[in-house]
């Protein structure tokens, strides 16, 4: 049985062309930012698509002491829906460079 090394090659060379287009993704993604908001927009949370939180706004008019665990949980909820959107935008990119092939360690697939 005689092995295709001209199919391997192509192969190999396919593979690393799919990793150059996975490493410029993830470099466009981590410069693209999803929002979100909570309690009819007092609270917005910004996320990119590194899945970090870039930022945090809250109208002045929720700042009140007297009222910190509601203003935290609103946070938490805004930051929460963020970082799903960010999760939900890279699927998205990666399901459209892979053709939804499912490449286990690639954004958490697999």
């Amino acid at each position: 049985m005689a092995l295709d090394f001209g199919a391997m090659g192509d192969l190999v060379q396919k593979a690393q062309e799919m990793q150059r287009k996975v490493a410029d993704l993830q470099a466009d993604l981590a410069g693209r930012t999803v929002s979100a908001d909570a309690g009819g927009g007092m609270v917005t949370a910004t996320a990119n698509g590194a899945g970090e939180l870039v930022s945090i706004r809250l109208e002045r008019e929720i700042i009140n002491p007297g009222e910190a665990e509601m203003l935290e949980d609103l946070i938490l909820a805004a930051a929460n829906e963020a970082l799903k959107k960010a999760q939900d935008l890279v699927a998205r990119e990666m399901a459209a460079l892979t053709g939804g092939l499912k490449l286990p360690g690639l954004f958490g697939q697999g």
